[in-house]
């Protein structure tokens, strides 16, 4: 999978690089063929902000961002939000054409 890690207006530190490559990493596992993953930082106003982009096969884009006084809890709250969009989307599958019996 490729991953693109970028900020706007700062450098990314080397800790927060580590720390979004294992999140993006643990994310992938629960997306249907993950073939590319961006996560985005950016500082606005002293708000830190992160957004991450999980691209997975037939075109699905996965998308969160999150907003917090430093960037590594805002990547996580971003992570925890796709994590439940993830969720979703595997629940819906699972539960597809299952008739349930009273």
């Amino acid at each position: 999978m490729q991953m693109t890690i970028t900020s706007r207006h700062e450098e990314v530190p080397e800790a927060l690089r580590i720390r979004a490559e294992v999140v993006v990493n643990r994310l992938a596992r629960f997306a249907h063929r993950p073939t590319r993953a961006q996560v985005e930082f950016d500082l606005d106003h002293h708000r830190a902000t992160a957004e991450l982009r999980l691209h997975a096969a037939g075109g699905a884009v996965h998308v969160a961002s999150a907003e917090a006084g430093d960037h590594r809890t805002a990547l996580d709250r971003a992570a925890g939000k796709l994590r439940r969009q993830l969720d979703k989307k595997v629940t819906g599958h699972r539960r597809g054409g299952a008739v349930q019996e009273e």
